[in-house]
């Protein structure tokens, strides 16, 4: 780092700026910043701190990127082979610069460039934001896959929409968790690329005129624009470069009401403007307001654009898949069918043999009360088109079943789009809409593909045998060894001889015949410290706490949630601050010490999710002050969990705790239903140490907050918010046995060094390579398409 701006500067100074935006050379590249730095400014001519040389760097990179962009995108031109559309509500991509010089192999031509003015590739690192257009592990499984499509070369694109302000950013105080505005483009992405000539008309609201002819036509109601922004995303040393394209919502000039604005009718005049803006502003918003559930409805319509196809509509499904990512893109579905029969002309049979052959779905959940259903009223009022066309998908749906498998005619009820049980709320239930519309249908992970059909849709299976795959979830082996873990990284490269594992993960597989090697072993050690150094080096910056490397670093991140179970990791960590407190200094001394990070945000309106983030900090505030014990354990949270804050945490980490309650995720089983009618005929006896951790609470060594209404949900044995339904105090007893097991391993450093080098040795099915070369062949009908 430079000593001050002004030494920047200086430094600055001396590079003579020169567009060459397709060097590879660090002089060039250095020239090439500078050129940027002075002709694509954003910043006063003076200034070029780590902020404006993050800006210059990145755009400097986005140059290789935009050439390979266009190469890619004249190449499929020319070449037309059938592309893939993948839909998804988020994509949690993290930061791109790391990311793209590794993708296209010059991290260390930067690395040398940036040094010219005086910094480190890695502080210019630090000053990107991540993109806030996710939240969650479906966002980041979506972006996970889009590295995959690049990589592997294949025709397909990214489509979601242009957060503005994402979910939220997480900060602690004294009263918990508070949520602020991400400010990821309070200045600009250097990333985006805004495609002005790609804009389409969004309708809400208006009627349906029937014609004439018979045809019908929704007209009325309020237009606004949605305009394409493209991300390149580059692939791992090939030359294609494929779209993320994120849609942002926009109303025209002529939609400024001048004559109201002069009047002083200011808010009015520009009322189309706001609605829009309204649109892309945040991630999920509330909706239990009306309002609310009008501008989620409308986020999920305007996602579903695709760019129109050349040539004659049959042949639509031999050029294009769409994928949806879960149920928020299934208006997709309606929308496909009204652009076919409305504008196209082309009749019912046609138009739906056209979308059943495009339209494939992810299932992400088999929880019934977690499958989105929306209101029929508010999806009648703000796409009544639409309405028509869903009401009709479910009329012939059910004459299908009646006329062809009279035997089903009881089920019929649970199996429609519609569900008028009561006639106060009728709803549209999305994923029966995807599951009877989609020619594929598949769950994430071969236990949750088997519920789906053994269970939730086994009344679908029966009609359509063939309908339902499995594709097992995988993540990028760039960003989340290669680039995130450099010191584990070198070291498998060295000891497999090669570096092909990064785009090959099943070459993990060579490791084991070194998994008891003394040397490897040693490597091992050495580049897990480094890393947890790393990590405790973050915990310092962000919380204040100082964590001892040497302890067992025990990691829970993920979003907060009852069935997720920070609960019992919470109250395993306050029952092993008990035992500790009575322990004497004798018996503290063979204690493996241990240090609890628990990260994760709460939804803003999930009261119990935000006592259990206050819990957590409570607990900590208490355990890391108090001498007796701070040795042998810390308790921290770690704030505003994101991407970036992953690359640190996840190569630091020795124990990942993924304790959900069974039968809650996609990989869960669904033998809970037994435990809890024991519970609620007070079968269930709590074992003593789960209500010593609960009294504890309860007594105020944390502190005064009332934790009473979480605890209270642990207790009774039926009712709303009471009986325990996540079932913690059932859990309570085996976690905290297999924690001790753990400590006990632990101690035997060669062994856990073994278990570690195995562990690693065995993932590589689990690359998202894997799994998209899946979607490729068995769902999609697409090919790999190089630029030569």
């Amino acid at each position: 780092m430079p000593e001050s701006n002004g030494a920047a500067c200086g430094a600055a100074e001396k590079v003579k700026p020169a567009a060459s935006p397709a060097s590879e050379e660090p002089a060039a590249i250095a020239g090439n910043i500078s050129y940027h730095a002075q002709y694509s400014p954003h910043f006063s001519p003076l200034a070029f701190g780590p902020e404006q040389a993050f800006y210059s760097t990145a755009e400097s990179v986005r140059d290789h990127l935009v050439q390979r962009w266009n190469e890619t995108y004249l190449h499929f031109h020319k070449t037309d082979p059938k592309q893939t559309y993948y839909l998804s509500m988020e994509y949690l991509q993290g930061r791109a610069l790391t990311n793209a010089v590794g993708n296209l192999g010059i991290t260390g031509a930067y690395a040398e460039a940036v040094k010219k003015f005086g910094y480190e590739l890695e502080a210019l690192v630090g000053q990107e934001k991540d993109a806030a257009l996710g939240n969650g592990g479906l966002g980041r499984l979506a972006s996970c896959f889009l590295d995959s499509m690049a990589t592997l070369n294949l025709p397909a694109w990214g489509y979601g929409l242009r957060y503005r302000y994402g979910l939220f950013k997480q900060c602690i105080t004294k009263e918990g968790q508070e949520e602020i505005a991400e400010d990821w483009l309070e200045k600009f992405s250097p990333w985006e690329i805004v495609r002005h000539d790609i804009v389409y008309p969004i309708r809400f609201f208006g009627h349906v005129e029937i014609l004439p002819d018979g045809s019908r036509k929704w007209v009325g109601g309020e237009v606004l624009n949605a305009l394409a922004y493209d991300v390149p995303i580059p692939g791992y040393k090939t030359k294609n470069a494929i779209s993320l394209r994120l849609w942002d919502a926009k109303a025209s000039a002529e939609d400024f009401n001048l004559f109201q604005f002069n009047d002083g009718q200011y808010e009015s005049a520009a009322q189309l403007h706001a609605r829009a803006q309204q649109i892309c502003a945040v991630l999920y918003p509330g909706d239990a307001t009306e309002e609310g559930k009008l501008l989620r409805l409308k986020q999920q319509f305007k996602e579903r654009k695709a760019d129109r196809v050349s040539g004659k509509w049959s042949e639509f499904p031999a050029k294009v898949a769409v994928q949806l990512n879960d149920t928020h893109p299934t208006l997709a579905i309606p929308e496909l069918m009204r652009l076919l029969m409305d504008v196209e002309g082309l009749g019912w049979d046609e138009a739906w043999d056209i979308t059943n052959k495009t339209i494939a779905y992810t299932n992400h959940t088999v929880l019934p009360e977690a499958l989105e259903k929306w209101s029929q009223i508010v999806m009648r009022k703000l796409l009544p088109r639409h309405m028509e066309i869903i009401e009709e998908i479910d009329k012939r749906f059910k004459e299908m079943v009646i006329s062809t498998r009279k035997e089903m005619e009881g089920k019929i009820d649970s199996m429609r789009i519609l569900d008028n049980s009561n006639p106060q709320k009728p709803v549209v239930r999305m994923a029966n809409l995807c599951v009877v519309s989609a020619h594929t249908v598949n769950g994430v992970a071969e236990l949750h593909s088997n519920i789906l059909k053994e269970e939730l849709f086994a009344d679908y299976l029966s009609i359509w045998p063939n309908k339902f795959q499995n594709k097992t979830n995988g993540i990028t082996p760039r960003r989340w060894l290669r680039f995130c873990n450099p010191e584990l990284s070198e070291i498998v490269t060295k000891w497999l001889k090669t570096d092909q594992w990064t785009s090959n993960l099943d070459l993990l597989t060579g490791l084991r015949k070194f998994a008891d090697d003394e040397k490897l072993h040693a490597e091992w050690a050495s580049a897990k410290l480094a890393s947890k150094k790393r990590l405790a080096k973050h915990v310092l910056d962000v919380t204040g706490v100082t964590i001892d490397p040497n302890s067992l670093f025990d990691i829970q991140i993920k979003r907060i949630h009852e069935y997720k179970r920070q609960l019992l990791n919470i109250l395993g960590a306050v029952y092993r601050y008990k035992k500790l407190k009575g322990m004497s200094a004798e018996e503290r001394q063979k204690v493996t010490p241990r240090t609890v990070m628990i990260g994760g945000k709460a939804f803003a309106t999930y009261t119990n999710a935000k006592r259990i983030v206050k819990l957590v900090n409570d607990v900590g505030a208490v355990v890391n002050n108090d001498p007796d014990v701070n040795k042998y354990l810390k308790v921290v949270f770690i704030p505003n969990y994101n991407v970036s804050v992953a690359e640190v945490l996840i190569p630091g980490s020795e124990l990942s705790q993924h304790i959900s309650t069974a039968g809650m995720e996609a990989s869960g089983t669904n033998q809970v239903a037994g435990l809890r009618k024991d519970r609620e005929n007070g079968l269930f006896k709590p074992d003593p140490r789960f209500e010593e951790a609960k009294q504890l609470i309860r007594s105020g060594a944390f502190g005064t907050y009332d934790y009473a209404p979480l605890l209270d949900s642990l207790e009774g044995n039926s009712g709303f918010g009471r009986g325990d339904y996540f079932l913690v105090g059932y859990d309570f007893p085996s976690y905290i046995d297999a924690q001790a097991q753990v400590d006990e391993a632990y101690k035997d450093k060669k062994k856990w060094i073994k278990m570690s080098i195995l562990n690693t040795a065995g993932s590589g099915k689990f690359s998202s390579d894997r799994t998209i070369a899946q979607y490729a062949k068995e769902i999609w009908g697409i090919t790999a398409s190089p630029v030569s």
